[in-house]
């Protein structure tokens, strides 16, 4: 199984919808929060390749994008079978 990591901060309300849409698919998630670790702000903008709108998700160490992309790959099916992977 794929591991789903999340980069965030508090009170972002598309983090909270990709954190409860996974929820709700009893999938386990890394939260990282850019606004306590600064050094995760640097990590993710390397990762994403300078994308800065939070959050920022990877599963498998593939970046997926943000909520609205995960909300499509949980919309067409293809979720399960990118974790799964």
């Amino acid at each position: 199984m794929n591991v789903i990591e999340i980069y965030a901060r508090p009170a972002c309300g598309y983090c909270e919808l990709a954190k409860e849409l996974l929820r709700r698919r009893r999938m386990a998630y890394s939260e990282y929060d850019v606004t306590a670790d600064r050094s995760r702000m640097s990590e993710m903008l390397d990762r994403s390749g300078g994308h800065m709108s939070l959050p920022q998700i990877f599963i498998g160490g593939r970046h997926v994008g943000g909520y609205m992309e995960l909300a499509e790959l949980d919309r067409r099916g293809a979720l399960n079978a990118l974790v799964a992977a």
